[in-house]
């Protein structure tokens, strides 16, 4: 038996500093050099004016009364602002809080009650959310937050503008805990994951030495910063290297993507697998020169296999990378090679990331199973999360006594250590007592020529327990029904892989990062096939 069992050995050690401390350097090293461009602000810094802005805000933040250990609250699109707090807040010892954009009241008041924040820094509005309101709304109910600033006020100005030259930055640890993420479970309220300044300064380090960064790279991130890919992998990752950061637009819109990579000459971009395929078909998509790209990164979520052919093929990405992980985890734990071959960084999730340990092992019996086989992943390292926010019984159920972090993910370790993500555990589909990974039917789907994107999500059933369905955004409005599928499945997977029920979509239901909500998909079918009786049985 040869263990499902890789550890990341490297010659190159950990960054043994804070996050401020490596602004430094970078300003030091390429103080001329642009550091962060925000197209659709016209805002452009070069490193030492960043640097001189981060130290300026931290600095007055202190000023103002917040304390080291503090938790501060951002609620913003992307844009300028948000990297200056967030630099500033590690610089000032202040615990950034990021707030999911699409967020409404409720969800609001529980982290910033949950985490206790002090002072939130929000936009006053974005798309159809009116922060300010919502804020006000809330704020009666929530004695902990003394301030509230809104970007763009004359208090925004004042705190960015003032020089709070009297006041001493604090001598930081790289272990502190810096950043609480909350991560958007599909049952109860979203848990804090707590990260420290060695967690996500070296995650952004690893992650950009993967994409072989230097101070030439210009990054298009267009994910969300209040998510690890955006404020981790895109951010840290660029100014651990001396890279600029470039923001197309407060949210995501492919055509101000597509735009930016073309304007600024980007040489990377990031995304979720259907912001690639949003881009991609886009109608003016062949219009934009994109020859200036090399690499990227698709993660979030799994990754089409003909997606990310399309992106190396038409997008000029011979480099691009899949990184897989999650929050607690800072985020990446894998991530394929510029030097991989196709086959291996269109059907994997590459290999161990340095300084990191991971184990598939048996979800029943914690044991550690073979090569090939599936099991649950595992990882342990610098990477994994303090914890959740003064939450140790949930943090207990997810990390276990030896420091190894449950991811809830089934994967395939193979011979080389490549991993192969084919589910969660929560998702696989038992049907008649056969275990389904519809991971497997959604890579074979997107096979078909009018198959844009695919989610396949079990569906009761009183006779198999489970069947599976298979929710289809055509490509380029065609025509497609279980016929179809049934069809091109016939002769090509088992039969009881084929997906009894289909149906067509515009699109998926997806939180703001762009991770398709299948829970919302299986009570959609639920109502759509009239399958209430047989859901309540599988239920009591």
């Amino acid at each position: 038996m040869r263990p499902s069992y890789v550890h990341g050995a490297s010659a190159t050690p950990l960054l043994g500093q804070t996050i401020g401390e490596n602004l430094d350097r970078a300003v030091e090293r390429w103080g001329d050099r642009e550091a962060l461009v925000s197209c659709h602000q016209d805002v452009r810094y070069t490193y030492a004016e960043l640097g001189q802005a981060v130290d300026r805000l931290a600095r007055m933040l202190l000023a103002e009364g917040a304390r080291p250990g503090d938790r501060l609250g951002i609620w913003s699109p992307n844009r300028a602002e948000w990297v200056l707090v967030q630099y500033a807040t590690a610089k000032a010892g202040i615990v950034l809080v990021n707030i999911n954009p699409a967020y409404r009241t409720s969800e609001l008041e529980y982290v910033l009650r949950q985490s206790g924040c002090r002072w939130l820094i929000a936009a006053p509005a974005f798309k159809t959310s009116d922060y300010a309101a919502m804020i006000e709304s809330v704020r009666g109910d929530l004695p902990a937050l003394e301030r509230v600033v809104l970007l763009g006020s004359p208090e925004w100005e004042a705190l960015a503008a003032g020089t709070g030259e009297d006041v001493e930055l604090p001598d930081c640890q790289f272990d502190d805990p810096i950043n609480i993420q909350y991560t958007s479970g599909t049952t109860g309220f979203p848990k804090g994951a707590t990260l420290s300044h060695s967690n996500i300064l070296n995650n952004g380090y690893f992650v950009a030495e993967g994409c072989r960064y230097t101070e030439q790279d210009r990054v298009c991130i267009p994910v969300p910063f209040y998510h690890c890919f955006g404020m981790v992998m895109g951010n840290l990752g660029c100014t651990t290297h001396g890279a600029c950061m470039v923001i197309p637009e407060a949210g995501f819109d492919p055509e101000a993507t597509l735009r930016a990579v073309q304007q600024e000459r980007c040489t990377s971009l990031y995304g979720v697998p259907t912001m690639f395929i949003a881009e991609l078909e886009h109608p003016n998509f062949a219009s934009y020169d994109l020859s200036s790209l090399r690499t990227g990164i698709m993660a979030g979520s799994p990754c089409p296999i003909e997606t990310m052919r399309r992106v190396v093929d038409e997008m000029h990405m011979e480099e691009v990378t899949i990184c897989y992980g999650m929050t607690e985890t800072s985020p990446v734990s894998t991530q394929t090679g510029a030097d991989d071959p196709l086959d291996k960084r269109v059907g994997t999730v590459g290999r161990i990331h340095p300084h990191v340990e991971i184990k598939v092992v048996d979800p029943e019996t914690g044991r550690i199973v073979e090569r090939e086989q599936p099991g649950e992943l595992c990882t342990r390292g610098y990477s994994v999360m303090l914890g959740y926010w003064e939450e140790p019984e949930k943090t207990d159920e997810v990390l276990d006594r030896a420091s190894w972090m449950h991811t809830g993910d089934l994967a395939v370790m193979d011979e080389e250590g490549y991993l192969r993500i084919v589910g969660r555990i929560k998702d696989m589909v038992i049907r008649g007592g056969e275990n389904l990974y519809p991971r497997e039917v959604e890579e074979f789907l997107y096979g078909h020529p009018d198959v844009a994107d695919v989610q396949v999500v079990g569906v009761p059933d009183q006779r198999y327990g489970e069947e599976l369905m298979a929710w289809i955004v055509p490509r380029g409005g065609a025509s497609i029904d279980r016929d179809a599928i049934a069809a091109y499945c016939d002769g090509k997977i088992a039969r009881h892989k084929v997906p009894r029920y289909v149906a067509t979509v515009d699109e998926f239901p997806m939180t703001v990062t762009g991770k398709v909500q299948k829970f919302k998909l299986r009570e959609m079918a639920i109502e759509q096939l009239g399958l209430e009786e047989a859901a309540a049985i599988e239920t009591a």
